[in-house]
């Protein structure tokens, strides 16, 4: 077996992508009883009482200033997973990842030091616009509003989360930061998760010890694993690379929908898509010149 040192950057980031895509798809029948917030904030707790007993972060030695950053990153990493999982319960998941890469495309841009490197991002920006002006929902119609408002906001988050996984994981030994940060994450969410949660969970006919071994399996597919992999990964690569080269999980969301959840893109969607891989890919080649 390979030490997971040994293991390539990319290749964990593209576990953690198809965990966390496996995760989301896997999370959405449980939209219905326990709703989109109920659901994120349990997935969270779980998560965090995971990392928690794992590993017994120790905070007396950090200063402030580490610890505000595992809040932020805990913050974001609550609202990136939160509005993405709203994003996915209105639009097709393919449709939804896409556009959330607008977070990672920004970092990409603003951390572009070739001519190269913007041309990439610029095409992958391409891709973008192309599937949110031409894309259709589910049914067929126009992409649902809110729905798109979710996964730019899932977007904005994402960028921070990027930024902020670089500093916590320098900073923090081992996972102990992922700990706090999902712990600061998962309180976010309570005001807004914990009252739709309890009500799913003891609603006339409901299954509670079902319902909460279901969050906590898909728990750990995301965001315990995939958070994981992707602070290992930037640990030992630039962000302007992983920003460009999470930008195949639109691809890797779009396959995991239709395995999964049944759901076929249009040929508008799949150029979109098809653009944006394009870009990472490029922009991953020339990132290692």
């Amino acid at each position: 077996m390979r030490r997971p040192e040994r293991i390539p950057a990319p290749l964990l980031c593209l576990v953690a992508m198809f965990l966390v895509q496996t995760g989301i798809a896997l999370s959405k029948p449980l939209f219905g009883p326990l709703g989109v917030s109920g659901t994120t904030f349990l997935r969270l707790g779980f998560a965090a009482a995971i990392l928690l007993a794992v590993t017994r972060p120790r905070l007396r030695d950090k200063r402030p200033r580490d610890l505000a950053a595992a809040a932020l990153l805990g913050v974001a990493s609550a609202g990136m997973t939160y509005l993405f999982a709203g994003a996915i319960d209105r639009l097709p998941m393919g449709t939804a990842a896409t556009i959330e890469f607008l977070g990672p495309l920004a970092v990409a841009l603003v951390f572009a030091r070739r001519a190269s490197h913007l041309l990439w991002a610029l095409l992958a920006a391409a891709g973008v616009v192309l599937l949110t002006l031409l894309g259709e929902g589910d049914g067929g119609g126009s992409l649902d509003p809110v729905g798109l408002l979710y996964a730019f906001g899932a977007a904005a988050c994402y960028a921070v989360y990027i930024l902020f996984t670089d500093k916590v994981g320098a900073t923090f030994q081992g996972f102990q930061g992922l700990a706090v940060s999902m712990t600061v994450g998962a309180l976010a969410l309570a005001p807004f998760g914990f009252g739709e949660a309890r009500d799913g969970l003891t609603a006339p006919g409901a299954s509670p010890l079902v319902l909460l071994a279901s969050v906590a399996g898909v728990a750990v597919l995301l965001p315990v694993l995939p958070y994981a992999l992707e602070m290992t990964a930037l640990r030992r690569m630039p962000q302007r690379v992983f920003s460009v080269l999470v930008s195949l999980e639109p691809a890797v969301s779009a396959l995991v929908g239709l395995v999964v959840l049944g759901q076929l893109l249009g040929a508008a969607q799949l150029a979109g898509i098809g653009c944006v891989v394009a870009a990472s890919v490029g922009a991953t080649l020339t990132g290692r010149r």
